[in-house]
């Protein structure tokens, strides 16, 4: 059985959410798992122009993350036992990524300006919309009646650091200056 990618029923500016409703596209909702998407596609390029394959192999996990937390997001009740969960477990593992590249880096004594080789560009990319991602899920999860999970908040607010250490850690890897920002 094929289906067609259109459906012609978005046309009036509106979208369909898990667990029934429409709301415009430019609802809260819709640009927090918007916003988690275009991440999403971000990490994708980003894992595409890597050469370490752990690396890529862990990329590759943080976007299969941030395919449930888009859905997550784009359900309106809690109750959907059809949608995949977030675990705890996933926001560790983060974490333990941070902590064996940190362990390998020279201490941040500046601010550091993206920049200096394509793959930490990517990494700043990546880190600053996983940020306005964030931005936008506090922001809904501020509206009643949302039923956000915390742990979206505590799993991207760990992203975004996560894409800030793996910047230094490219540096590092690829024998390039880090570009310190200068009063």
């Amino acid at each position: 059985m094929s289906f067609k990618i259109y459906t012609k029923s978005g046309d009036t500016g509106k979208t369909s959410l898990f667990g029934g409703g429409r709301v415009a596209k430019n609802n809260l909702r819709v640009e927090a798992y918007g916003t988690v998407d275009e991440l999403n596609a971000f990490v994708g390029l980003l894992r595409d122009i890597m050469d370490d394959e752990d690396y890529k192999i862990f990329l590759e996990k943080i976007q299969n993350e941030l395919f449930v937390i888009g859905s997550l997001l784009a359900s309106t009740s809690d109750k959907n036992n059809y949608l995949p969960e977030l675990a705890e477990t996933s926001i560790q593992a983060i974490e333990k990524e941070i902590d064996a590249m940190e362990a390998t880096l020279p201490p941040l004594k500046n601010f550091i300006l993206p920049g200096g080789h394509v793959v930490n560009s990517y990494c700043h990319i990546a880190r600053t919309v996983c940020r306005r991602a964030e931005r936008q899920v506090v922001a809904l999860s501020g509206k009643k009646n949302t039923n956000v999970n915390p742990l979206i908040l505590t799993y991207l607010n760990r992203l975004s650091d996560y894409f800030f250490v793996l910047a230094r850690r490219m540096s590092l890897l690829l024998d390039v200056k880090e570009v310190e920002w200068k009063k």
